[in-house]
């Protein structure tokens, strides 16, 4: 397995993985640390956990397509951002990521932090916001 790729090759590894169901190729995108957001919010972390999250996905007989928003270097920290769309069959979902990556030793990248749901609230916090926000009477 490969120790890191490219910075602006993270986005198109992951479609290209999805697309092909090569789950294989698509963990080389993460590291032993690497901590990832699932849909409800909570967090995995490490390979095998997102293996493992990421297996049901991999499942899905679908197609995604990604479109990179930015990728922002800042030494050996980036920050990164797609619009991704998966389609099965009639169902669309589309969501915004938010991704931290690091620059490996070896000068590659991994992702330290991927949430492939940012631009979706978890469940029940939409329920909780409108709550706070609601007048009392």
């Amino acid at each position: 397995m490969a120790r890191g790729v490219e910075l602006r090759e993270m986005h198109p590894i992951f479609e290209t993985g999805f697309n092909n169901h090569d789950l294989d190729s698509v963990l080389q995108l993460y590291g032993p640390d690497t901590t990832m957001v699932l849909m409800d919010g909570t967090t995995v972390r490490g390979v095998e956990a997102i293996r493992a999250s990421l297996e049901v996905l991999f499942g899905v007989p679908g197609r995604m397509a990604m479109r990179t928003r930015y990728v922002i270097e800042a030494d050996d920290l980036a920050l990164l951002s797609c619009t991704w769309t998966l389609t099965v069959g009639e169902d669309v979902m589309s969501a915004v990521t938010a991704e931290v990556a690091r620059r490996e030793a070896e000068g590659g990248w991994r992702y330290l932090i991927d949430h492939p749901y940012a631009g979706l609230e978890p469940a029940g916090t939409g329920e909780t916001a409108q709550a706070e926000t609601t007048p009392q009477s």
